[in-house]
């Protein structure tokens, strides 16, 4: 036998005996027979096991609340999405209450085609994740369970309740109020009072198809009424980004703020200051990018919200001038609600760049009154009023960058002779840096003839374009030509030196 065979031999060997030591590491040593984990789902349910709080119990009567049956509202499950059904089943098969909740069930009853579902149920995120291999659980503050098919992500919380009066309830909470941890279980009675909204707390029950409503939704859906749940002003200040909420809802679904709302929102405004500023970013994305941005707009400064956002903008609208500084934001707003409406892209960066370009032109403005050159004093006018935004609602650097780009480019439609407007046509970010030029236009800040002459020189063809960025010629003078006059050389002797021969 060579030593290449027994070489082969006890390498094999080895391999059988890393085999055996990998599966004694999946023995479950918590039960009395060592039985191995023989499939991922056992080994999931190993790593995901706990104890149950809640137990298994199916909620069948409800305390105060009124129960519509199925043939007393519209929502059916053809309108539910195939994936949501899947959760709500599979959860109601092995036990637990299984129920949809918030938003969707407000947008079915408006006969709107809901853009997510959400379900709630008695069973904890650990449990949920034992129950569905394809989940993810997420969240600090709130621990939820994401059940993931593919592009289609359906959020399962568990049933929460308000914390008590202990000292690690005391804990969960700032000094103005706002929550800090929220994850505290409880039932379908507890979980009720947590919700913001009256209309968003409607719970579409899959054992009867019924609808439960503790709070009222059911009377302030049909009365078009935004009304918080519980008091008004410690609701805002347990999280104030209810307010934006609140406006959120009332430019979306047309209805009307409750006056203790109102009330309460004017008082409580100044509190999203202390709110993270990369939660800000995607309320603001919610808030001026769905199709409601030029109402959203109004509503948000009526009540003093826009400012706590947007502090440089609210500055400079506050000592508008003909209309102009007001004008450029609305025009942008306009244009973001008619690409949602004609179902084309919008984008946050395009956004802020207009919102934010006045207070940028006047800061340079001001910088170059005190003797900056114009370059120096753009560069550090855009650095600044970036840095006092981020502050307030997070910008991911890759958009302050885009934002820059869209601003600088704003200089090189004045450059309309040579090879330079080829050049810009074909660079990746110009459609967005015309349509900036559009919305300048259109606010009274760049002149109607360069976009004209824009416009019409990307409609053209080739020929045309080097027609159109051909230097000017010259006018020709009136004045006659000076007659130029030559100064006759002298001949050269055929003798240089002047001797004879």
């Amino acid at each position: 036998m060579n030593c290449n065979h027994i070489n082969h031999i006890v390498n094999k060997k080895l391999s059988v005996n890393a085999i055996l030591t990998f599966l004694k590491n999946f023995v479950d040593t918590d039960e009395p027979e060592r039985v191995p984990i023989r499939s991922a789902k056992i080994a999931r349910e190993k790593l995901t096991r706990k104890d149950p709080v809640i137990p298994r119990v199916v909620t069948e009567t409800y305390n105060g609340a009124a129960v519509v049956s199925r043939d007393q509202h519209t929502v059916s499950r053809k309108q539910i999405s195939e994936n949501a059904l899947k959760v709500l089943y599979k959860l109601k098969k092995e036990g637990f209450d299984a129920y949809l909740v918030g938003g969707c069930v407000r947008d079915l009853l408006l006969g709107r085609e809901p853009k997510d579902f959400d379900v709630v149920t008695n069973a904890l995120p650990e449990q949920i994740a034992r129950l569905f291999s394809n989940c993810r659980i997420i969240g600090k503050r709130f621990r939820l369970a994401h059940v993931i098919y593919g592009r289609d992500i359906i959020e399962v919380a568990t049933f929460r309740k308000s914390g008590g009066e202990t000292a690690s309830d005391a804990a969960r909470l700032t000094k103005e109020g706002r929550i800090l941890q929220d994850n505290l279980y409880g039932g379908i009675d507890d979980d009720v009072w947590r919700r913001d909204f009256t209309i968003n707390a409607l719970y579409y029950n899959i054992r009867d198809f019924s609808i439960v409503d503790y709070v009222g939704g059911i009377a302030d859906h049909k009365a078009s009424l935004i009304r918080l749940i519980g008091n008004a002003s410690e609701r805002f200040k347990e999280d104030p980004v209810r307010m934006l909420r609140a406006v959120r809802f009332a430019v979306k679904l047309g209805f009307k703020l409750h006056d203790d709302c109102e009330r309460e929102i004017a008082l409580n405004a100044h509190l999203l200051s202390g709110i993270p500023a990369a939660r800000l970013h995607d309320e603001v994305a919610k808030l001026f990018l769905t199709g409601y941005g030029v109402q959203t707009f109004e509503m948000l400064r009526h009540y003093g919200l826009f400012e706590v956002l947007f502090p440089a903008v609210e500055k400079i609208l506050a000592h508008e001038e003909a209309h102009f500084p007001k004008m450029m934001v609305i025009n942008a707003l306009q244009n973001s609600d008619n690409r949602v409406a004609e179902n084309k892209p919008v984008t946050t960066y395009f956004l802020f760049a207009a919102l934010l370009y006045e207070p940028m032109l006047q800061l340079a403005k001001q910088k170059m009154s005190h003797g900056l050159d114009e370059t120096t004093a753009y560069f550090q006018a855009a650095s600044e009023i970036l840095t006092q935004q981020v502050r307030r609602t997070m910008i991911p650097r890759h958009l302050t960058l885009a934002i820059r780009e869209v601003w600088n480019q704003q200089a090189k439609f004045e450059f309309r002779v040579g090879a330079k407007p080829s050049k810009f046509l074909a660079h990746p970010r110009f459609r967005a840096a015309y349509d900036f030029l559009m919305l300048r236009v259109q606010a009274g800040s760049a002149p109607t003839e360069l976009a004209e002459w824009w416009t019409k020189y990307q409609s053209v063809n080739d020929s045309e374009r080097r027609k159109m960025t051909q230097p000017q010629a010259q006018p020709k003078s009136d004045k006659p030509k000076k007659k130029r006059t030559y100064r006759k050389k002298a001949k050269k002797s055929e003798n240089p030196s002047g001797s004879e021969q």
